[in-house]
């Protein structure tokens, strides 16, 4: 069964009321569209239709002046050799042929208007249907920003996250003892005859800075 009976429930259609209403608005949506394209297809084939009853129409009326041009001819040629009586059934032939042209031709015009309404029902569905695929795009992308959202507070509060945490910190405590350790391998290690000497710089470097400042705020040296 389907959600709209047809071309003018569609067209009437307020497609934000139904998604309002719908349990499951994506699929609610998808559903609208699907009617809707099939309905558009419906409609073309019938235009279609009409479009080829009105030029065989047209054909038929071709023949049909053909038709009565050639009984006008054949009642003349009566009427010159004094046949009246044929010349009057002549006419009469022509007579149904013209009223025969002129019932399509009324047909035609019917056809015409129904071809027209039909050109302003496929506007109003094309418009119907730009409208539901717009509404689809907006859900999708309010689906996927929701999900998303999802995701990130699972991330965040989730005991992933807390177990990745602690793993995180286990590891610093690894790294804090493999430091430990390395400190703690040079503790009372004899010192390298380079080590003494770069430490005796370093002092003469200092003691120099010490003196300099003292001569700056005019202390006594020592």
């Amino acid at each position: 069964m389907g959600i709209f009976s047809r071309t003018r429930d569609i067209i009437a259609a307020n497609v934000t009321d139904l998604l309002d209403k719908a349990e499951d608005p994506a699929k609610m949506i998808r559903m609208i569209i699907l009617e809707m394209e099939e309905t558009l297809v419906e409609v073309r084939a019938s235009a279609a239709r009409v479009i080829a009853d009105q030029k065989e129409m047209r054909r038929q009326i071709a023949k049909l002046e053909t038709v009565q041009a050639s009984w006008t001819e054949k009642a003349e040629l009566a009427l010159s050799k004094d046949r009246e009586d044929l010349a009057k059934a002549a006419l009469v032939e022509r007579q149904k042929a013209a009223d025969l042209s002129a019932e399509l031709a009324d047909q035609i015009e019917l056809l015409d208007e129904s071809l027209r309404a039909s050109e302003g029902d496929i506007a109003k569905l094309q418009a119907k249907l730009r409208e539901a695929r717009a509404r689809q795009t907006s859900l999708a992308a309010r689906l996927e920003s929701a999900n998303n959202r999802t995701r990130l507070r699972e991330l965040h509060s989730g005991a992933r996250t807390d177990e990745a945490f602690s793993r995180f910190e286990m590891l610093e405590r690894r790294v804090d003892y493999a430091e430990g350790r390395a400190d703690a391998a040079g503790m009372g290690a004899t010192k390298t005859l380079e080590e003494e000497i770069a430490e005796l710089r370093s002092a003469d470097k200092v003691d120099a800075e010490l003196a300099a400042l003292k001569a700056r705020m005019g202390r006594p040296q020592e």
